[in-house]
């Protein structure tokens, strides 16, 4: 239980904290003379003066109570920082405990590695202004706002012993990411996850506004915090004594009141959902900083958001503000004469990783256990004929899901994650081995809600993808299922992820952390019944856009690639996977073995749908890569083959996108003389494509052949109809590939004129047909491969 904090203890705090503020100014300003062992001159100052000083006593003022409670209580505690630009208090602290320099050898802790630490801060060559993956004990990611709570939720999840401290700074909690984020509490369970205690930074002002939730009365957000089911507590105020004061009082009180619910939990003593308590820290911005500047004031207003003087080395008076500044931290006091914080400072400092920027929750590798995964052949489909049976792909993955989750039981180390739609998504056989997670009430009508599922449903893709982020940079796996079209919704979030991963691939002192793998189901070619609205599948084309040591995308066509997709997937590291995928009767195209050999390929020939035969060159290539795309290939081949019995046609099926990049701009990349030999080097090539079908040519564009590549695809021409519409609407359906096999094969177009005219009659028939009956031919409907 906590005790009435002694003055020594908080005094010693109070040094701390200036000595954090001390670093973090000397960051934004001090190219030399780090310990002003001499009077501060324009030379000592930066030439571009770049960084955010408004948020950052803030964050030193909390990460110096939280290390008193640590050390008197021997906690776990993960430090996540939303306020944007944290970065000079997160390195400050982390270089002040040690943990920095133990990171970063050439940045000691004496005179020379503070004035490195400054020196590096938003320089050239040298740390980004916000919470980077380079600052130890980090896993958020400080430039965008919003993610804060999510990442922390995340990183709760099966942690029993970990308390993350969260800092929501007041303009982050304006988001609409955040603000779904506080009802993260339902779905916390106190028994077997740890524990997260927000921590509201009300400093007042954004950039240039004042912030909201800071300038409505208390009876209101105290209401708000209530409704969201939190029991907030206050510290607010100016003066730094009765500040420290009243949150080493507040800390220990939250603490206590955490400790009691999980020992509650965890004896089975009380099922209800609890109400957890969280802390509203109120405090000028700027803390510490100059009060004026030129008659204006700056402390406690927006001017100190960024940097409080500007024009420090033109201007003396300026000059003088600053020195004046930093000698009012006492930095004689904190650092001996060779640059080291005092002793007394490393007494408030936690034991090895228990400090903040060592603990190994922020460096998830180093706690990543490999996922056991069942065979994927007791999932798979027998397939006796190609195309002779069909199945439901996403169904069979959700059995070897569930099998994933029943051998892992015991680690607790995989979620699902989705925004109501698991069951949508057909991975429901995921409820035989685990309940969604849910804290909140239930009914008796209720299905498959428990304390502790492996499930998480929330109708936010904002926070399925915060908390999956979480999960995975502390260590763990597993997978987000979402529609196709929305999934854009996270767009910022994966840019977020996808910088993170490249930057964390770089440095050494990270291990490998699971990837975040998509699942991309109710796709654009059988959103149909929803309409335009859900019909979109340029998340592919965002994602190429970033760099290829970070991410991949699969279309497989059928069930048994699904599942060999699947399988590589959870099993990669420091990667983000999209699988697009059908949830609906597709036909199964290989066998498992097959499905397996052609999965390794990424993109191969297709002998049994081809006629051309393998000592000469085809006359065309039917090229595709997606399961509808994969379908109408195969029956506007059926029809060649049918009326066109001469003609020398190559089936490839492309299965991981990343093929057809070089090999120079991918790992997964084909070199040109394969490629050449796949696509051939000047014969023309008929390509289907689930997507927008530019992307084709953007990847290719370097290619041999690329002028007689033809692609076909989404043209974003949709509406409600039916699932057939939607490909000739867009030009992709069976005969209208038949009519540019016709067009684009030299000396073809006159010998199958006939041909081409019958095709444009079924285009035309079909066009009637589904106004009068709804639905789409019976030849379409009823086909399947006969060859």
């Amino acid at each position: 239980m906590s005790q009435a904090v002694g003055q020594a203890d908080l005094s010693l705090v109070d040094a701390y904290w200036r000595a954090a503020n001390y670093l973090s100014a000397g960051q934004i300003y001090l190219l030399d003379n780090p310990l002003l062992t001499q009077p501060l001159a324009p030379e000592h100052i930066k030439p571009r003066l770049l960084g955010h000083w408004g948020t950052t006593p803030g964050l030193n003022f909390v990460y110096a109570h939280l290390n008193r409670v640590i050390k008197a209580r021997e906690l776990d505690v993960l430090f996540v920082t939303g306020p944007g630009h944290g970065g000079p208090a997160l390195l400050a602290n982390t270089w002040l405990e040690g943990s920095y320099s133990e990171t970063y050898p050439d940045v000691p802790r004496d005179a020379s590695g503070m004035r490195r630490l400054f020196r590096q801060f938003s320089f050239p060559g040298g740390v980004p202004s916000h919470v980077a993956p380079e600052v130890p004990g980090s896993i958020h990611e400080g430039g965008e706002l919003g993610y804060s709570l999510a990442h922390a939720f995340g990183a709760a999840f099966d942690n029993p012993d970990l308390l993350v401290a969260c800092v929501v700074g007041d303009g982050e909690a304006e988001t609409g990411p955040l603000a779904a984020s506080w009802h993260a509490n339902k779905f916390l369970d106190p028994a077997s996850d740890g524990t997260v205690l927000p921590i509201l930074h009300l400093n007042g002002y954004k950039i240039a506004n004042p912030a909201v939730l800071a300038r409505i009365p208390h009876e209101e957000l105290d209401a708000l915090l209530r409704g969201y089911g939190y029991d907030p507590r206050y510290v607010e105020g100016e003066d730094p004594t009765a500040m420290h004061a009243r949150m080493a009082e507040v800390l220990d009180q939250v603490i206590d009141d955490i400790q009691r619910i999980q020992h509650e939990a965890r004896a089975g003593q009380d099922g209800a959902r609890p109400r957890w308590p969280m802390i509203v820290l109120r405090s000028p911005k700027g803390w510490t900083g100059p009060a004026t500047v030129d008659g204006v004031a700056v402390e406690g207003t927006w001017r100190s958001h960024q940097v409080p003087l500007a024009g420090v080395r033109d201007n003396p008076d300026h000059l003088r503000l600053l020195e004046s500044w930093l000698r009012g931290y006492r930095p004689e006091e904190l650092f001996d004469e060779r640059g080291a914080p005092r002793p007394e400072l490393s007494a408030l400092v936690p034991d090895g990783p228990r400090r903040m920027g060592s603990t190994p929750h922020a460096n998830g590798g180093l706690l990543l256990r490999d996922l056991h995964i069942p065979d994927i052949r007791a999932h798979a489909v027998e397939v006796a004929k190609p195309g002779a049976t069909t199945s439901e792909p996403t169904r069979a993955l959700g059995r070897l899901l569930r099998d994933v989750m029943v051998a892992n039981a015991d680690a607790r180390n995989f979620r699902l994650f989705g925004p109501d739609e698991t069951a949508s998504n057909r991975l429901d056989a995921v409820y035989e081995a685990s309940d969604k997670q849910w804290q909140a009430e239930t009914l008796p009508v209720d299905e498959h809600l428990g304390r502790q599922g492996r499930v998480v449903e929330v109708l936010s893709e904002h926070l399925c993808q915060g908390f999956l982020e979480g999960y995975l940079l502390t260590g763990r796996h597993g997978l987000f299922n979402c529609y196709e079209a929305f999934i854009h919704i996270v767009d910022s979030m994966f840019n977020q992820h996808a910088k993170w991963l490249k930057t964390h691939q770089k440095l050494v002192w990270r291990r490998p952390v699971a990837s975040l793998n998509y699942l991309l189901s109710s796709h654009v070619w059988r959103q149909d019944h929803n309409g335009f609205s859900h019909q979109d599948p340029g998340f592919i084309d965002h994602v190429m856009n970033k760099k290829a040591e970070v991410v991949r995308v699969y279309l497989p066509p059928d069930t048994n690639t699904l599942l060999t997709v699947a399988d590589s997937c959870l099993r990669s590291r420091d990667a983000i996977n999209v699988v697009v995928a059908a949830k609906n009767e597709t036909p199964d195209w290989l066998g498992i073995e097959d499905a397996v050999l052609h999965c390794a390929r990424g993109a191969g020939i297709w002998e049994w749908a081809s006629t051309d035969d393998g000592d000469v060159e085809p006359d065309v290539v039917l090229a595709c890569a997606g399961d509808a795309p994969t379908m109408e290939v195969l029956a506007a081949t059926a029809l060649l083959r049918e009326h066109l019995p001469g003609l020398r046609i190559r089936v490839v099926n492309v299965v991981d996108l990343m093929r057809m990049q070089p090999d120079t701009e991918h790992p997964h990349g084909m070199p040109d003389r394969e490629f050449d030999a796949l696509f051939t080097r000047d014969r023309p090539v008929i390509f289907a494509y689930h997507g927008y079908p530019w992307l084709i040519h953007r990847l290719t564009y370097r290619r041999t052949n690329h002028a007689n590549l033809h692609v076909r695809g989404y043209k974003e021409e949709g509406t409600t109809t039916t699932p057939f519409d939607m490909l000739v609407l867009n030009d992709m359906d069976r005969y209208r590939l038949v009519i540019d096999v016709i067009d684009r094969v030299p000396g073809l177009g006159p010998r199958a004129a006939r041909l081409r005219q019958h095709m444009q009659d079924q285009r035309a028939r079909h066009h009637a047909w589904i106004r009068e009956h709804g639905e789409d031919l019976p030849e379409v409907r009823g086909w399947t491969w006969q060859f």
